[in-house]
């Protein structure tokens, strides 16, 4: 079984695979390369103080793109707040108008991820990685926000430099670095001008690492291109704010070195709720409300309620988010509730090779194992796709796959009202029912779902429990604890 990947408290990425800086056309992976000097020291954002997700998100309905969109929040940074949801606003706008009139078979997909290129009294910088997938393989984008904690405002990345002169000073300097890259490598088109330089930042010794979009200044086949300009060339060129933020990304790692596990810890054993059979499923009337996505900035409030009432429901996060927010993961498991797998990013699996699977589902593995010493034992796919490939990796990694047969749509109501009437009047023994934390109108939703479900006589528990001693076998789905006699799987 897989085994616990990440590094103590800070997560790699290399921006490219050799020594020049050239990546693969797309990279999916953390791949630590220690001589690489265009990788990027990740700050482990469960570090941060103050930090939480938020998502955007669509494609349950016929006719949607697939669209999941996930960006940090922080305490004390409400300009870098709003210009990450700006941001995520405006990529969801205009890929909505780009696809516009494309037919629900192809389902074209945007997704966005992030990570923390710095997280210092000074400086914060958040880089955010845009793939769009429209039949053809996906292509990615990065784009860097920079946040000074002094004056309280945000800068693009051209914003680390002094001024215009100096931004074509930089792209001089890139030009002679991308020498001998080859002659698909198109130089003359790295300028001054338009988002050439929207993603930059610094590695341990104060390089400013510059990268480019996949197709940007080459063909799609070299992927991703980066270079790293060395910190005392570089120096000069920044901005007051540039400077502060060099200093303080190496003082960063300075103070918080590398370290590798030498070893991979013990396995650890299968999730279970703490309060699974206390209810015999076979005798109550027993539903299963599951939510999808988080943890997000409502799950608290909503582990709140769940405590309150007594009831008990599984949580299918990403992992991304899990890894950012351990303690909410930690809190699930501790109250009674069971985490199940949502995989790393929220990419459409069916779409995906048999290692992106792998490595999106045990990715999430280890970062719920971390937050609560279990690994998962149910996933479910986003979207609800699951085609022969992910359902043959789901039985090697030991997972249940796990449908609904009562969705809330809760992606885009308006009223917690509507949310509930939905959720009770659809109800029946062995139910398991759709919905997502992230949404606050959903969370409002949940008080009322089980005081009026209490009333009809119903316990609410987590989805194994619906299948009493029958049990769940990996690879097989599952969509509602009551759809087959003696609840056998659907496949």
């Amino acid at each position: 079984m897989h085994k616990l990947r990440f590094f103590s408290g800070i997560a790699l990425l290399a921006l490219s695979a050799t020594a020049c800086g050239l990546t693969a056309a797309s990279p999916e992976r953390d791949v630590v390369v220690p001589a690489e000097p265009t990788m990027i020291d990740f700050v482990d954002p469960a570090a941060v103080a103050g930090l939480s997700t938020r998502t955007l998100t669509d494609g349950h309905y016929a006719g949607s793109r697939y669209v999941h969109i996930s960006y940090p929040e922080f305490q004390n940074a409400p300009a870098l707040n709003r210009a990450l949801r700006a941001d995520a606003q405006r990529k969801w706008r205009d890929f909505r108008g780009r696809t516009k009139g494309r037919t629900a078979y192809s389902r074209p997909e945007l997704n966005v991820d992030w990570q923390l290129a710095a997280a210092s009294p000074q400086a914060i910088a958040v880089r955010l990685r845009t793939g769009e997938f429209q039949g053809a393989g996906w292509a990615y984008s990065t784009r860097t926000y920079w946040f000074d904690r002094r004056s309280g405002k945000v800068a693009e990345s051209a914003g680390l430099l002094d001024g215009g002169p100096a931004l074509r000073q930089l792209a001089q300097l890139v030009r002679e670095q991308l020498k001998g890259r080859g002659s698909q490598v198109e130089r003359e088109e790295v300028s001054a001008g338009g988002d050439r330089f929207d993603s930059m930042a610094f590695n341990r010794g104060g390089d400013l690492v510059v990268e480019f979009d996949d197709c940007e200044i080459g063909p799609c086949s070299l992927g991703r291109l980066a270079v790293a300009i060395p910190a005392e060339r570089v120096r000069p060129l920044l901005s007051e704010f540039g400077r502060r933020a060099q200093d303080s990304v190496r003082e960063a790692a300075r103070r918080a070195p590398i370290r590798r596990p030498e070893t991979a810890p013990a396995e650890s054993p299968q999730a279970v709720s703490n309060r699974a059979g206390t209810v015999d499923c076979a005798k109550a009337k027993c539903v299963a409300l599951t939510f999808d996505d988080g943890p997000g900035p409502y799950t608290a409030k909503l582990l709140d309620i769940l405590r309150k009432d007594g009831a008990r429901a599984t949580f299918f996060v990403v992992g991304s988010n899990a890894a950012a927010q351990p303690e909410l993961v930690k809190r699930m498991s501790a109250e009674g509730h069971l985490v199940g797998n949502h995989t790393w990013d929220h990419k459409d699996l069916s779409k995906q090779a048999t290692s992106r699977i792998t490595d999106s589902l045990a990715r999430t593995e280890d970062a719920v194992s971390a937050a609560i010493g279990q690994r998962p034992s149910l996933a479910r796919t986003p979207y609800g796709t699951a085609n022969q490939a992910v359902r043959d990796v789901a039985a090697e990694l030991g997972l249940a796959l796990v449908d609904w047969d009562i969705d809330v749509k809760d992606l885009f109501a308006d009223k917690a009202g509507d949310i509930a009437d939905l959720a009770v009047r659809k109800a029946h023994p062995g139910a398991i029912i759709l919905m997502h934390d992230i949404h606050r109108e959903t969370v409002d939703a949940v008080p009322d779902i089980l005081k009026r479900l209490r009333g009809k006589g119903y316990s609410f528990v987590t989805v194994p429990e619906l299948y009493g001693s029958a049990g769940m076998q990996a690879g097989h789905l599952y969509r509602s604890g009551s759809e087959l006699p003696g609840k056998r799987p659907l496949t």
